[in-house]
């Protein structure tokens, strides 16, 4: 099969972790037979600087017409001054809206090998697999009214947290969806006791759960969950949140799976069903992390889950994608290790050597 692929390495890291997802995704084309039309375009930091944009127009009309967008990172210091009019994150904003990518599926899952990787208790993490459903188009991100103006007491702001009946009851539908391919178990986490959209966050739920009388469904609210994640976290299955939230939670459960470089993400398009493709956007959840660059030192395992979860979300290709897991899951228990999370007795690598093991797993039929 033949696909056409668009690719925005941004900013900082991005580049470099993309090189590594493109040679796996180069891999798995010669081992089943596909090919790919790679197509490159600027976003972010680097974008501003050759187009006075962080997202060109044509860039996105590119990224429409094409299966799938593999992402790496946008962020660039010269653009950190808030007052700036433009920031490399806007082109990141500008693409999820252009394209309608309203669903961000984070897996966050513990490999056995990096049990002692993260901070927390061995007997506490062992175990931890689910995955966290972010509403990405809505919320305080996008609702409007959204200002910043002066008075005669001084500065104010306001961002609005806005969502419709239609926002909420699409993205909770992936929830579901994606919770009766697991353990049938979803936890809607919203914070109803306070916040208005919050309440029509729950009702709408409970109203979409009489659709999948096989699922469980809790409600939790953030600040629980928040303590939730890090005291029991096998005790989640799909968890699925509105924007900000999500944002925040998904950066917390980082710690879970021992580093951010070990969690790939997904943005979709439409509601994920066995089978069907949906135009995605995948991406390590990481930043650009400008003072690693080009230093053959980060970890690109994220992004290499991330072309995993392209080939089963946009290219309804699952073999594809359990071929990168299982290479990724035998080279981890090999002991490779890139810095981040290295350990005693292991094999220390760096950025491209770790995509290279990874590859030749597949082509050798790992």
């Amino acid at each position: 099969m033949k696909f056409k692929i668009a690719v925005l390495p941004g900013d900082g890291i991005g580049p470099e972790v993309l090189d590594e997802g493109i040679k796996v995704l180069e891999a798995v084309g010669k081992r089943f037979g596909h090919s790919f039309e790679l197509t490159r375009g600027l976003i972010g930091g680097v974008a501003i600087e050759a187009e006075g944009t962080a997202l060109s127009d044509d860039t996105l009309e590119m990224c429409k017409t094409r299966d799938a967008v593999l992402f790496g990172a946008v962020g660039d210091p010269r653009y950190d001054d808030p007052q700036a009019k433009i920031h490399p994150e806007d082109g990141l904003l500008a693409i999820r809206k252009g394209l309608g990518l309203f669903a961000n599926l984070r897996p966050v899952k513990l490999y056995p090998e990096l049990v002692n990787a993260t901070p927390l208790k061995p007997e506490i993490v062992k175990g931890t697999d689910f995955i966290v459903v972010r509403e990405l188009t809505g919320g305080l991100y996008f609702g409007r009214p959204k200002r910043q103006w002066t008075t005669s007491k001084g500065r104010r702001a306001v961002d609005s947290m806005a969502y419709s009946e239609q926002e909420i009851e699409r993205i909770v539908r992936v929830g579901f969806e994606l919770a009766r391919k697991r353990r049938k178990k979803l936890t809607s986490v919203d914070k109803a006791n306070v916040l208005q959209s919050s309440r029509l966050w729950r009702q709408v739920t409970m109203e979409v759960s009489r659709e999948y009388p096989d699922v469980q469904l809790d409600h939790m609210l953030v600040d629980t969950a928040s303590m939730r994640f890090i005291q029991s976290p096998t005790s989640f299955d799909v968890v699925v949140t509105e924007n900000t939230f999500g944002d925040i939670l998904t950066d917390e459960a980082s710690t879970l799976t021992g580093s951010m470089g070990m969690m790939p993400s997904a943005s979709l398009a439409g509601i994920p069903r066995e089978g069907q493709r949906v135009m995605g956007f995948y991406e390590p959840i990481h930043g650009s992390a400008p003072k690693r660059a080009n230093q053959n030192l980060v970890n690109p395992i994220a992004t290499i889950l991330s072309v995993a979860m392209m080939f089963r979300y946009s290219l309804a290709l699952e073999k594809e994608a359990q071929t990168i897991e299982a290479a990724v899951a035998e080279t981890l228990k090999e002991g490779y290790r890139t810095y981040d999370i290295m350990s005693e007795g292991c094999i220390k690598v760096g950025t491209r050597e770790m995509g290279d093991v990874i590859a030749s797993k597949i082509k050798k039929g790992i």
